[in-house]
């Protein structure tokens, strides 16, 4: 093994040559960077001392940069970033990319930072062929641009519409008020949130507009406005500088109180986190919508070196931090860097484009050959970046989750998420997403309401210093115990009474607040109604009145310019017609009680009944043989006996008392309602209506009333009465004299209105009237409001609370009292007191399937002992021996018959040429026959012998030889 020696000149040699390879590499490595490609990169923001963004901009784009070729070193390509200040102008913003791209030549723009500025800068893009890359331009109105050339890499203002509509239905409020600035920014997103809020049915009654440069003294006096209306739920949608000084005015008079609603959009909701404490201070309560970010190990270490970098280079700045906005500058920047990576080494020459006649500097610059396919590796371009996935889509980033954030105490505190697949939802935990709903309003991490308020704020109110709501009331001359309107000549003040005004006073009680209103009849100069009642209401929807009181119908014509409060009437429209006394006591009254189905039904079932009886007793009964005659004569009278329970007649079979027993009982229901019925009839007033059906009215012609005014008359026109067969009417009175006329002579047959006027009318004509329908529907009387009026649900449910009380009872008691003993006539005074078939077919089904078993169960016993005759005499025999006595059955055993002498005889005489004998109904004397069976025959036949010689047989005797002759055949077969 060899050793080496430590020589002095050895080892110097050795690190000289160490020396000199370490030289090379370092050569190499400059060759190497000094191959790398350069592109130029412009960014415009704005680096004014007062505009904090702008600087913090810019230090995440460099930081992006940094962080990017450290570790892609082998990367051909470098960005070069080219800064201009925008000077928060538009002017600034314009001049600064014109002279980027006409002067330094840039293949891209980061920038700029507000939308009104690019909206400018896009427009100068697009003409050049240089993409714009904007990563806090959020205004939805830059889409309208439809540049190729416009990339936003932020979040646009028209995703998180949908947030703010959740959290305000997850709430239940009915109005709310946008306070946005006039410009670009403010109101671009507008549109797309009045939309999502008319799809959580919220209306928006006003729209607080503040300019950008507004003073104090401006934005108090849009405040005071404000104040002044009744809504309480406000969206701010503004810059943060300006918001900074719209809730110090607020909390300055008065609107960071309890019962009022604040809602940031994320253009201040995502910078609240980095917002001095004194700022904070002036917005209490306030909600807010914050661009959700994923909490990353990148992230957290992207924050604590961007801090130390920024601390070094702003030593001055204090209070700061990056937002989401920063976050996507860094982004954008990474982005950038890996488009022009893969576009590599392609032209960057500027060529120029065809000039116009009379061209201007503005469109005489070159366009980058370079541009369009950056474009195209931007499109393709998707990586995890510190704000979330970064994935484009018509140049423009996908959708994101937003925190919904509480200013509370000193700093923000997060109650909830939304994001686009669940909605409104607690936690992003994605195994276990609890959805939250309107009915979970109290669920929520706990939020600390303006004013320190704990409860959910209802969202209105009425102002203290607002105006006394104008209250329409119809004025009438019939029906007024609903609305009367009076002048008192005393005080001079017109006086409103009625049932409809008391049951809103009533529910006025009930609200939890104080509403000042006044009663305003809507009348002419000399007091009469100025106009129908959809006039009346008509005036709310011109803002003429603020709601109406009265006997007003909820109609769906009506519904589409006001909205109605619960019902507190009964609904429908009825008719009164005049009732005659139809009970005239004639001869054929005993027919009256059963109608004539029934009748028919009755009769057929005694003819049956006493049928059956017949068939199951004519064998063993002697009460039911005999001639044809007296047998039918008997079966009807057995059966129509059992109405008086009369009948001498024996039933002795088991399947006749059976089917008695059922028939007895339908006999008795039958009679007994008969006799109840008739009695009714004979002793009743029998009053019935001179029309049942609006249609007999439309086909005979006859007149119809209506009151005067009212929505009614339009009805009767639409299911096809003429005009000149309607009638108004202006009172009680009237209606009662054209009623007493009838349409022949003048008058009218029938008088139709709403269920409460009808039922007041009858309250004082209940002797002479009745009321038939409802003909049409309708949800009865309500109170007026205008569409979406937050007072609608509040009255709807005092109303409730009014009607399931006694208050109602004893309102309704002073101005329906009844006259003399009229009783109720809540509905029609009219019933049948004939019986049909239909209150009786069970009864009638019982006893047919009763009979029916009865008879299947003696025939088929018959059948089953009479077998072998049947078998070899056929069917006709069978009912010759069906009309023989049964004289082994017990009916027959004590009768004299059976101890008859033997001597009794009985002459049979042959009939010639024939086997068969007469049928035994040919004989009237019911003389029994003999059968015998003849050679080579195998029916029976009467006995024929070949002298006329006297048979001497008996009664007892004559079964007894069938029997034998029936033994005796079957033996003779067997012996065969």
């Amino acid at each position: 093994m060899m050793t080496i020696k430590k020589n002095p000149i050895f080892l110097c040699s050795l690190f000289f040559s160490w020396s000199f390879s370490m030289a090379v590499a370092v050569a190499a490595a400059a060759a190497a960077e000094n191959t790398t490609i350069q592109v130029n990169v412009g960014v415009v923001v704005d680096l004014d001392a007062q505009i904090l963004g702008g600087k913090i901009f810019l230090s995440c784009i460099k930081m992006a940069l940094e962080d990017f070729y450290a570790s892609h070193a082998h990367f051909k390509t470098r960005l070069v970033l080219h800064t201009r200040n925008s000077k928060h102008t538009v002017v600034g913003a314009a001049s600064a990319a014109l002279d980027l791209i006409k002067n330094v030549q840039v293949q891209a723009i980061l920038g700029p930072v507000t939308s009104m500025q690019a909206c400018f800068v896009i427009n100068l893009g697009d003409q050049a062929h240089v993409p714009i890359l904007s990563f806090s331009a959020t205004s939805p109105s830059l889409t309208s641009l439809r540049s190729s050339y416009f990339f936003r890499l932020t979040q646009t203002d028209s995703y998180q519409v949908k947030a703010i509509s959740a959290i305000v239905k997850h709430f239940g409020w009915r109005q709310v008020v946008p306070i946005y600035v006039d410009n670009t920014y403010g109101e671009g997103v507008i549109p797309f949130l009045i939309n999502a809020l008319q799809d959580v049915d919220a209306h928006v009654p006003y729209r607080s507009v503040i300019p950008p440069s507004a003073t104090d003294d401006q934005v108090g006096e849009e405040l005071s406005k404000l104040m002044a209306m009744p809504t309480r739920v406000f969206i701010v949608h503004m810059t943060p500088e300006l918001s900074s000084s719209l809730f110090a005015k607020a909390k300055e008079i008065g609107m960071m109180s309890q019962g009022y609603v604040w809602i940031l959009t994320n253009g201040v909701g995502n910078r609240l986190w980095s917002m001095r404490s004194v700022v904070l201070n002036s917005m209490q309560g306030v909600l807010g919508v914050e661009t959700e970010v994923p909490i990353t190990m990148e992230l957290t270490n992207f924050r604590m070196k961007w801090k130390r970098q920024f601390q070094q280079d702003n030593p001055a700045i204090i209070d700061f931090d990056c937002d989401v906005f920063g976050l996507r500058a860094y982004d954008a920047a990474f982005a950038l860097a890996l488009a022009v990576e893969q576009v590599g080494n392609a032209s960057f020459d500027f060529q120029k484009r065809n000039p116009s006649f009379n061209s201007t500097d503005l469109d005489t610059f070159k366009a980058s050959q370079y541009g369009p396919k950056l474009v195209q590796a931007l499109s393709n371009t998707t990586f995890k970046g510190l704000a979330g996935e970064f994935s484009l889509k018509d140049g423009q980033l996908q959708p994101s989750t937003f925190k919904i954030v509480n200013v509370n105490g000193n700093g923000v505190s997060s109650v909830a998420f939304w994001t686009p697949e669940n909605g409104m939802v607690k936690t992003l935990n994605s195994t276990n997403i609890s959805i939250l709903s309107t009915s979970e309003k109290f669920d929520l991490i706990p939020i600390i309401w303006p004013g320190g308020l704990l409860s959910v704020p209802k969202g209105w109110e009425i102002p203290t210093n607002g105006k006394r709501l104008k209250i329409g009331v119809p004025v009438k001359v019939a029906f007024t115990e609903f609305v009367k309107v009076a002048k008192n000549l005393s005080t001079n003040t017109t006086d409103v009474m009625g049932f409809s005004i008391d049951v809103f006073k009533a529910a006025l009680e009930v609200l939890p607040y104080d509403l000042p209103f006044d009663f305003i009849p809507f009348a002419k100069p000399d007091g009469t109604s100025a106009g129908t009642y959809n006039d009346l209401v008509y005036q709310v929807y011109l803002e003429k009145f603020d709601a109406v009181v009265g006997d007003i119908t909820i109609t769906a014509n009506r519904s589409l310019y006001v909205d109605f409060t619960m019902p507190y009437t009964e609904s429908g429209v009825v008719m009164v017609v005049p009732i005659i006394d139809t009970g005239s006591k004639n001869a054929w009254v005993f027919l009256k009680p059963l109608t004539w189905d029934l009748w028919l039904t009755t009769f057929c079932f005694f003819v049956y009944i006493g049928f059956v009886i017949w068939v199951l007793e004519h064998q063993i009964n002697e009460d039911f043989r005999g001639p044809p005659s007296h047998q039918v004569g008997t079966s009807f009278w057995f059966s129509f006996s059992t109405m008086v329970f009369s009948n001498e007649e024996r039933v002795v079979s088991n399947l006749g008392r059976f089917l008695m027993i059922i028939w007895v009982f339908v006999v008795l229901v039958l009679s007994q309602s008969y006799t109840a019925n008739l009695a009714s009839l004979l002793t009743a007033e029998q009053l019935r209506p001179t029309v049942t059906d609006i249609k007999d009215l439309i086909r005979s012609g006859d007149s119809v009333g209506y009151m005067k005014n009212s929505f009614v008359h339009e009805l009767l026109k639409e299911i096809g009465f003429h005009e000149s067969k309607l009638k108004a009417m202006t009172s009680m009175e009237d209606c009662d004299q054209a009623l007493s006329k009838g349409s022949e002579k003048g008058g009218i047959t029938a008088f139709v209105n709403e269920t409460p006027n009808i039922k007041l009318f009858l309250a004082k004509y209940c002797s002479k009237y009745t009321m038939i329908g409802p003909i049409f529907k309708t949800d009865g009387f309500a109170f007026v409001f205008p569409k979406r009026s937050p007072l609608v649900p509040d009255i709807s449910q005092a109303i409730l609370n009014v009607t399931e009380r006694e208050k109602t009872m004893n309102i309704e008691n002073k101005w329906f009292s009844r006259e003399g003993n009229c009783q109720d006539d809540s509905g029609p005074r009219v019933s049948s007191n004939i019986l049909g078939l239909e209150s009786f077919w069970g009864l009638f089904l019982i006893a047919g399937v009763a009979s029916i078993l009865a008879l299947i169960i003696f025939v088929a016993s018959f059948l089953y002992k009479q077998r072998h005759i049947l078998k070899h005499a056929g069917v006709r025999a069978m009912f010759e021996i069906f009309n023989e006595k049964d004289l082994n059955s017990h009916a027959f055993k004590s009768s004299p018959q059976r101890n008859g002498s033997a001597g009794d005889q009985v002459e049979v005489k042959a009939t010639p040429n024939s086997n068969w004998p007469e049928s035994p109904f040919s004989y009237s004397n019911h003389a029994d026959k003999d059968f015998a069976f003849l050679d080579g025959q195998e029916t029976p036949s009467t006995t024929s012998h070949a002298s006329p010689d006297i048979v001497p047989t008996t009664e007892l005797a004559r079964p007894v030889a069938i029997q034998e002759m029936h033994r005796s055949t079957v033996i003779s077969q067997e012996n065969n």
